[in-house]
């Protein structure tokens, strides 16, 4: 099958369209013929080996094995291992397949990774999904405990993590306070914010106001002046995000919580964590009743796969970037739109 690998660290300029040798699941995996796969950061923090820790992790040098590109999957079900009792060829189904590879013909991902699609998606919006929307729901429902007048502020509300926060802070009955620059902030009304900040034009934290719950999604801010955001007993959900250097890069502010929580009042939570077959039977229970709409900056074809990974580093997406891999069409219930 053919495929985006990389076998050493850098930029999108690493990447070679390749045959590789087609995997074969094993008793608890699950053959997916791939049609669609959603970007992250994540994608490119691991591609460049930054921060530095990502070497770890995959290789000091370079990477110990070839590395396919992309972590999220949406396509159908080509075959199943012989433990596998909950999929069958043909069905359609999304996943986060981790770092075994989603730019890709074919992906084989273990059984309870993998959901069903949402009946009311397309392959492009279901492969927006796993990876942020699962960091989202667990940012505002397990982190943030956000229920019905729960008061938040949501950092970084634009990109792919923080429209599915905002709307699922919604759907749970939060008050969003939703930062973003100012060319997002029409999308980030739309998507339900009580109130938006445009960071280059006014301060959102350490401005005197204060939240029960802190969503950072990214961002620069301080672990102090965060603090100094939240309700003495309020939380902070620390998400990881694009920033560029240091030993821990995104997760800095996460990694700091965790030594700090346990001397204050406040909760301090990293949210982490792969995603689960129980977790995307949620979100896409929350698709389908209209409660969530994945939001679609680009679809860029599988060719220009390295350029869509370059635009998620450095163009600032409004939603998720997906890249098209086959070309089998689902039979959706209600289409839902690409914002």
């Amino acid at each position: 099958m053919k495929a985006w690998v990389y076998e050493r660290y850098g930029s999108p300029d690493v990447l070679g369209f390749e045959e590789v040798e087609t995997p074969t699941p094993a008793g608890d995996e699950v053959a997916v013929r791939v049609q669609a796969c959603g970007l992250n950061a994540a994608d490119w923090h691991v591609m460049r080996a930054d921060p530095f820790l990502v070497r770890l992790s995959f290789g000091l040098r370079r990477p110990r094995r070839p590395m396919i590109a992309g972590c999220d999957v949406a396509g159908v079900v080509e075959s199943v291992g012989e433990r596998v009792t909950r999929f069958s060829p043909g069905d359609h189904v999304y996943a986060e397949v981790g770092f075994s590879g989603g730019l890709a013909q074919l992906a084989t991902i273990r059984e309870d990774r993998i959901a069903r699609m949402p009946a009311n998606c397309t392959f492009e919006q279901a492969a927006a999904v796993p990876v942020a929307g699962v960091t989202a729901l667990r940012a505002i429902r397990d982190a943030g405990r956000v229920g019905p007048g729960t008061t938040v502020l949501l950092i970084g509300a634009s990109g792919g993590v923080g429209t599915f926060a905002l709307q699922i802070a919604r759907a749970f009955g939060g008050v969003v306070t939703a930062v973003c620059g100012p060319a997002a902030v029409e999308l980030v009304r739309s998507l339900g914010a009580g109130e938006v900040i445009d960071y280059t034009a006014e301060k959102s934290v350490g401005a005197g106001r204060t939240y029960d719950v802190v969503v950072n999604n990214g961002g620069i801010h301080s672990l102090r002046s965060l603090r100094r955001t939240l309700t003495p007993r309020g939380t902070l959900a620390a998400v990881g995000g694009s920033q560029h250097g240091g030993l821990l890069g995104p997760g800095a502010i996460a990694m700091r919580g965790k030594l700090v929580a346990p001397f204050v009042s406040q909760r301090l939570v990293a949210v982490e964590g792969e995603g689960n077959e129980a977790d995307l039977a949620t979100l896409a229970a929350m698709i389908e009743a209209g409660d969530v709409t994945p939001v679609i900056d680009r679809v860029y074809p599988l060719e220009e796969a390295p350029d869509a990974l370059r635009y998620v580093e450095d163009g600032h997406p409004k939603g998720k970037v997906v890249v098209t891999v086959g070309d089998e069409r689902p039979e959706a219930d209600e289409p839902g739109s690409a914002v």
